[in-house]
């Protein structure tokens, strides 16, 4: 019931300052007065709706990963592990040019990092106690390396922008297709009518799944250049021994049931890989093997 609540006042929220943000342009509906689409102020308006809840989610990444996933940040290190994590993130942060982000660990069985925040001077990297007890030290600096080059290439940023353009294309095509339907079919000729915005939902579901093909297939290009990065900064050999290290925890699968695993995703079959934000474990340390001949 919260995260239905959350869910609806979030966008409620987005709606209100969308709807200030239209007025202000002077863009108040996209219909015409004959009840025809306005396509340039149906246009501005999905790139505003579809902008805005990418933009906010952008600024709110690390607050919202903080208390999902109940990161502790290490602001002073308590122990020789913590301190052994905090310099090792600095000293790849310095390689990397990037500002040092905040480091923190949240516990969770399953070994998984993550890296996210609004720019590469501001970011924040996360590690499981599962990651840190099941890799070595070479093999968590490595994944470091990985999390420290999504921030350094702006992967963040870029898959923020994409998702809002994929949002308002989705947008505009679902209200064309919902004000054909409503025309051609409901012969409604005075505006928009219930055909309009049943049609407009369902097309916005249809194309909303389509169009996250788009997005997965960008992530999972991140991923193989978080490879590289992690490779780079750290040692091929130490990735491709980190990537093999989370390869052997999928055989085990009890062990990652219901996780969200950021670090490594792993759909199965042709029509799910359409949808996976990551490329399957082996074909990337195929890559590694390829690129820089790790064992």
């Amino acid at each position: 019931m919260m995260r239905i609540a959350l869910f609806l006042a979030t966008n409620l929220a987005v709606i209100f300052v969308a709807s200030i943000t239209l007025r202000l342009l002077g863009v108040d509906s996209y219909f015409q007065q004959n009840g025809d689409l306005n396509l340039q102020s149906l246009l501005i308006f999905c790139l505003i709706f579809g902008m805005v809840g990418s933009i906010i989610s952008l600024f709110l990444s690390k607050f919202m990963a903080k208390r999902g996933m109940r990161v502790q940040l290490i602001e002073q290190p308590s122990n020789a592990s913590e301190q052994w994590l905090q310099s090792t993130v600095k000293e790849l942060a310095d390689k990397a040019g990037i500002g040092m982000p905040e480091v923190g660990i949240f516990h969770s069985d399953a070994p998984n990092a993550f890296a996210t925040g609004w720019n590469r001077n501001n970011a924040l990297v996360a590690v499981s106690t599962g990651l840190l007890q099941r890799m070595n030290k070479e093999e968590v600096k490595a994944v470091l390396g990985h999390e420290i080059g999504h921030v350094a290439n702006g992967d963040m940023i870029t898959l923020a922008l994409i998702q809002g353009v994929v949002n308002a294309f989705v947008m505009f095509f679902a209200r064309i297709i919902g004000n054909f339907v409503d025309k051609a079919i409901f012969k409604n000729e005075n505006g928009p009518g219930i055909g309009f915005f049943v049609a407009t939902i369902v097309s916005e579901i249809i194309l909303g799944i389509l169009a996250s093909t788009i997005v997965a297939w960008f992530s999972r290009r991140r991923e193989f250049r978080a490879d590289q990065a992690g490779a780079e900064l750290v040692s091929p050999a130490a990735m491709a021994s980190a990537l093999a290290r989370l390869q052997e925890s999928y055989d085990q699968p009890s062990e990652l049931q219901g996780e969200l695993v950021a670090f490594g995703i792993r759909g199965e079959g042709k029509f799910a890989a359409l949808f996976s934000t990551h490329p399957p474990l082996n074909v990337r340390i195929e890559a590694l093997k390829q690129r820089y001949g790790a064992k």
